[in-house]
C-alpha cells in the first residue's frame, strides 16, 4: 500500500526548476492515486536552484547587485540574505554571475571566462554586513582556478616581470608567479564561508576541473591542455602560498577551481550541495513515514554518484525506495544497478537531432513527459501488489 510519496528532485536544468518538476510528478501519482500523501521539496546540489531550495526554508530577502558576468558584461545578478546560526548569511550561486546558461553556445571558452562576477556578489554580501556565506559551485562557465573571484576581491597577481595580471580567466593562469593578499577587502577571520560542491572533482589531474569539466564550458582539446598546465601551474603557487596541495582536495575543482580558491583563501569548508541542501530542509524527517521517494534530474550519468543531488537523496533515503526520473539516462545496465535505485526511469526517448532536443527541453512537453512517466510507473507498481 503506498500511502505517502515524498518528492525531491533537482531541476532539469535549461527546461524546468526543480519546483516545476515536483508539480508535474504529483500529477502523474494523482493520475493513479489520487488520495495519495504527496510531500515535495526542491532540492539541488551547489548549482542552479540553491538559492531557491535553501531561501524558501531560511526566509531569505532577495538582494541584486550590477555584476560582471563570465565576458565581462554587466548584469544584474540576485541572492539571498537571511539570519542563520546567528549571524547575518548571504546565500550566493557562482551561476547568477558566472553561469554557462549566461553565454550562447558560440560564446563558452573557459580560457577567457572569468569567476570575476562571484567575487563581486560576495564583496557587495560584505558590504551590506553579511559574515556567513554560503556559495553554490554548480553550473559555472569557467575554468579560471577562482582567480577572477579573487581579483573582484582586491587579490592581485603578478607575473615573472613583476607587473599586475588583471582580467584574470583561464588563459592567464600560466603567468602567475606570486599572489598578494595585502589588497583583500574582507576580514576573513570575521567570516565564515561554506562551499557547495555538486561534485568532488579535484583542482587539476586526469580527474580534475579542466579535464572532467572544460569540454561542456567550450573548450576542444587544445584549450583543456592549456588550462589543465595554467591550473598546475596555479596549484604550484597556491602550494608555496599556503602549503595546501589541491590536487588531494576532493571539491577544489569545483566550478572550474573556484571551489579550491575559496577553501586556500576564504578557509571556506567544501560541502556536498546536496547534503547542505537537505539538512537544511529537514529531509530526514520529511521522509519518516514515506512509502517511496521520486528524485531526479536532467540527466543522469557517471557524475550522479559524485555529489549530484539524485544520489544523495538516495543516500539519505535509508531503506525507502527511490526512484530516478531524467530527461537523459547515460549509463549502462550494470552502472545503473550499482547506483542502487528501484528503478531510472527516462522520460522521454533519447532525440535524434538538435530539434528534437528543443522540444523534448519545452517546459510544457518536459512536464507532460514527466507526468505520463511517473503516472505508468506508479501503475506498474500496483500491478505487482
Amino acid at each position: 500500500m503506498i500511502r505517502k510519496i515524498v518528492i525531491a528532485s533537482d531541476s532539469f536544468k535549461g527546461s524546468l526548476t526543480s519546483a516545476q518538476v515536483a508539480e508535474a510528478a504529483g500529477q502523474g501519482i494523482r493520475d493513479v492515486l489520487p488520495e495519495c500523501d504527496i510531500a515535495s521539496v526542491a532540492v539541488a546540489d551547489g548549482g542552479e536552484g540553491t538559492l531557491d531550495a535553501i531561501s524558501g526554508r531560511m526566509a531569505a530577502e532577495p538582494a541584486e547587485a550590477m555584476v560582471h558576468d563570465p565576458l565581462g558584461r554587466k548584469i544584474n545578478a540576485s541572492y539571498g540574505i537571511c539570519m542563520h546560526t546567528g549571524r547575518q548569511t548571504a546565500i550566493i550561486e557562482s551561476a547568477a554571475a558566472s553561469g554557462l546558461t549566461l553565454l550562447t553556445p558560440e560564446e563558452r571558452n573557459p580560457l577567457y571566462t572569468s569567476s570575476y562576477g562571484t567575487g563581486e556578489l560576495i564583496r557587495h554580501a560584505y558590504e551590506r554586513g553579511c559574515r556567513k556565506f554560503i556559495i553554490g559551485l554548480g553550473g559555472s562557465a569557467t575554468n579560471d582556478g577562482g582567480t577572477g573571484m579573487l581579483e573582484a576581491l582586491g587579490v592581485r597577481f603578478i607575473d615573472a616581470d613583476g607587473r599586475q595580471i588583471t582580467g584574470c580567466c583561464g588563459s592567464k593562469l600560466s603567468a602567475i608567479r606570486r599572489i598578494d593578499t595585502s589588497g583583500l577587502c574582507i576580514d576573513i577571520d570575521e567570516c565564515e564561508f561554506v562551499a557547495a560542491c555538486d561534485v568532488d572533482t579535484p583542482f587539476v589531474g586526469p580527474d580534475g576541473a579542466s579535464n572532467i569539466f572544460a569540454r561542456q564550458k567550450g573548450a576542444d582539446d587544445k584549450a583543456i591542455a592549456e588550462l589543465e598546465n595554467g591550473m598546475k601551474s596555479f596549484a604550484g603557487i597556491i602550494r608555496m602560498y599556503s602549503g595546501c596541495d589541491l590536487s588531494m582536495v576532493p571539491g577544489s575543482g569545483a566550478a572550474g577551481g573556484l571551489g579550491g580558491a575559496l577553501h586556500v583563501f576564504m578557509k571556506a569548508r567544501l560541502e556536498k550541495g546536496i547534503g547542505l541542501i537537505l539538512d537544511t530542509v529537514g529531509f530526514e524527517s520529511l521522509i519518516s513515514d514515506a512509502d517511496l521517494i521520486i528524485t531526479g534530474e536532467g540527466r543522469i550519468d557517471s557524475q550522479t554518484a559524485k555529489g549530484k543531488a539524485a544520489a544523495g537523496v538516495l543516500k539519505r533515503a535509508g531503506r525507502i525506495p527511490v526512484v530516478a526520473i531524467a530527461g537523459q539516462v547515460s549509463l549502462a545496465q550494470d552502472e545503473k544497478d550499482e547506483l542502487g535505485f528501484r528503478s531510472i526511469i527516462q522520460i522521454s526517448p533519447t532525440p535524434k537531432d538538435e530539434a528534437g532536443l528543443k522540444e523534448v527541453m519545452n517546459p510544457e512537453t518536459a512536464s507532460g513527459n514527466i507526468r505520463k512517466a511517473v503516472s505508468r510507473y506508479i501503475s506498474s507498481l500496483l500491478d505487482e501488489s
